[in-house]
C-alpha cells in the first residue's frame, strides 16, 4: 500500500514509532486513533500499516491537506475519515465517522510540511511569496490584511503574545510607519522590515531573525493558541477510559498549554491536608512520560524538523465523575 511517492516524499512524520509505541495499547484490538493534525497524512499512514484493525478519523482545516492525504490513504478504503474541522472539534469529527468515542489521539501542532513548502502560501520567511498564511482559505483574513488593519499596539500584542518577541515594538512601529506609504502584500517585504528594526548584534545569532515574527503572526491569523485551547480539554473529553492521547509541540507556547491541562487532569483536586479524598477529586489520567521527550539525534538527522519536538502523552485511567465539571475552555 505505498502512498503517492510526490506525498509521502515531502511529509517525514516526526517520531512516528514512539507515537505508535505510546498509542498502540488503546488500539490492540481494533478502535479508533482521531488524528487532529492530519496533515500530508503520515502518521496515519503509519498508524494504518502498523495496525492492521484500526481506524483513523483525520481532521484538517485545511482543504488542500486532506485533498492529497486522502489521495495517499485511498488504500486503506474504509479505515479512513477525512473530516474538514479544526481540531477542537473532535465530538463532531466522531460523530461524522459514527464512531462514540476515540481509543487514541493525536496531535501533532504547527504549520504542516506542506503549507511550508507551498511557496505562495506565505507560510516560510525563506521565499518571496503573498502574505496569506491562512491554514483554511476558505476562512480568516491573511495575514496581509492583519497587517493592514490591527493597530501599533495591536501588532506589537501579537508579536509579544504569540511570537515571543523581545523586539515586538520597534517591529510593529516599522509595520506602520511603512505601511503607511503602501500596504505590505509579500513575505519579503515583512522580512525586511523585521531585519532592520533588529539589533546588528541580535541579527548575528538564533537564526533567520523573522521566524518569531512569522510564528507570530501565522498563530494569529489561524487563532492557533485560542483553538488549541479549547482542542486540548475536547480530546480528552472524547477519550475512552483506557484510551491514550500524544500531543507534539514544537514551541513553548503550545507546549504550555498541553502541559498544563495534563498536569491538571492527572493530579488529584483534593486539598493539601484533607484526609479523605473524594471521587471527584480523583485524577481522571495519568501521565505516559516523565515530562516531556525529545527527538534522538538520529532522529533529527533523518527529519530535521524533529528538532524542536515536545512530545507529551497520558492515559485516561477513570470516567469523569458526574459532580466534576467538564473543562470550559
Amino acid at each position: 500500500m505505498a502512498p503517492a511517492p510526490d506525498t509521502a516524499a515531502r511529509h517525514v512524520p516526526v517520531l512516528a514509532e514512539r507515537c505508535i509505541e505510546l498509542l498502540a495499547p488503546a488500539l490492540a484490538d481494533g478502535g479508533v486513533l482521531v488524528d487532529c493534525t492530519l496533515g500530508m497524512g503520515g502518521h496515519t499512514e503509519a498508524f494504518l500499516t502498523a495496525l492492521p484493525s484500526a481506524r483513523v478519523v483525520g481532521i484538517d482545516r485545511d482543504p488542500e491537506a486532506l485533498r492529497l492525504a486522502s489521495e495517499r490513504l485511498e488504500p486503506f478504503g474504509e479505515r479512513f475519515t477525512a473530516v474538514h474541522t479544526t481540531y477542537d472539534d473532535v465530538a463532531g469529527a466522531l460523530e461524522a465517522a459514527g464512531a462514540p468515542a476515540a481509543d487514541a489521539v493525536l496531535m501533532d501542532l504547527g504549520v504542516s510540511s506542506m503549507q511550508l513548502d507551498e511557496r505562495e502560501r506565505g507560510f516560510s520567511y525563506a521565499h518571496d511569496a503573498p502574505l496569506d498564511m491562512r491554514m483554511d482559505t476558505t476562512e480568516s483574513i491573511s495575514a496581509a490584511e492583519l497587517l493592514a488593519t490591527a493597530t501599533e499596539a495591536e501588532l506589537r500584542g501579537i508579536l509579544y503574545r504569540d511570537g515571543e518577541e523581545k523586539f515586538a515594538p520597534r517591529i510593529a512601529r516599522q509595520i506602520v510607519l511603512r505601511r503607511e506609504s503602501a500596504p505590505l502584500t509579500r513575505t519579503g517585504e515583512l522580512v525586511e522590515i523585521v531585519r532592520d528594526s533588529i539589533p546588528a548584534a541580535a541579527r548575528r545569532t538564533g537564526g533567520n531573525p523573522a521566524k518569531r515574527t512569522f510564528q507570530a503572526l501565522r498563530v494569529a491569523v489561524n487563532r492557533e493558541l485560542e483553538i488549541l485551547e479549547r482542542a486540548v480539554p475536547a480530546a480528552l473529553d472524547n477519550l475512552r477510559v483506557g484510551g491514550r492521547i500524544v500531543v507534539l509541540a514544537y514551541q513553548s507556547l503550545e507546549d504550555r498549554i498541553v502541559k498544563q491541562e495534563l498536569v491538571r487532569r492527572s493530579t488529584s483536586s483534593a486539598p493539601v491536608g484533607m484526609p479523605v479524598e473524594l471521587d471527584e477529586q480523583r485524577p481522571t489520567f495519568e501521565l505516559l512520560v516523565r515530562g516531556a521527550e525529545k527527538a534522538d539525534a538520529a532522529e533529527i538527522a533523518t527529519n530535521p524538523r524533529a528538532a524542536s519536538v515536545r512530545l507529551r502523552a497520558a492515559t485516561r485511567i477513570r470516567a469523569q465523575h458526574p459532580n466534576t465539571p467538564r473543562s470550559t475552555r
